[in-house]
């Protein structure tokens, strides 16, 4: 199993299969919209405006797991992620990213870069072939992740993955 394997819901309820991302750098975010750390939408969209025409996408996966700071329904959070911060990526359907009812692509992640999701906003960077080559705390900014970003863009995939 890889992470293009895994089949997520967008925040309009539709099955996305995460195949369609492959050849892309990712960086995968659990967010919230009632968080200290809330802000850093403003950062990651610097990020993927910055990267974006060279294969980068960052997925938003809202989580109302830690303190019930992402409440509202899926649209709702899109709505304000869209108007207070202009996010333009990919936002998702909210998900669990701990516990049993964890989403199987945390699932995944965690058994690439173990150990639990301590809160909102921690992020995942996948390179072109879909391996997970980094995981970065919350409290990671987004600017922090430049460097890292810029050096899965420069790799080229795989041939015949």
């Amino acid at each position: 199993m890889n992470i293009y394997d895994i089949t997520v819901k967008n925040n309009k309820g539709l099955d996305v299969s995460l195949g369609e991302y492959k050849g892309k750098v990712l960086l995968i975010v659990n967010t919230a919209t009632r968080c200290g750390l809330t802000p850093q939408y403003e950062g990651l969209e610097t990020l993927y405006e910055k990267y974006r025409d060279q294969g980068f996408e960052i997925l938003d996966f809202p989580c109302n797991q830690f303190a019930f700071q992402a409440p509202g329904s899926d649209e709702k959070i899109d709505s304000f992620c869209k108007a207070r911060y202009d996010t333009q990526f990919p936002r998702f359907g909210k998900i669990k990213v701990n516990g049993r009812d964890a989403s199987p692509l945390y699932v995944y992640l965690k058994t690439q870069k173990p150990g639990r999701i301590l809160w909102n906003f921690a992020k995942f960077l996948i390179d072109r072939d879909g391996n997970v080559v980094d995981r970065f705390s919350p409290s990671v900014k987004p600017d922090k992740l430049s460097g890292a970003i810029e050096i899965e863009l420069a790799k080229a995939p795989k041939k015949g993955e």
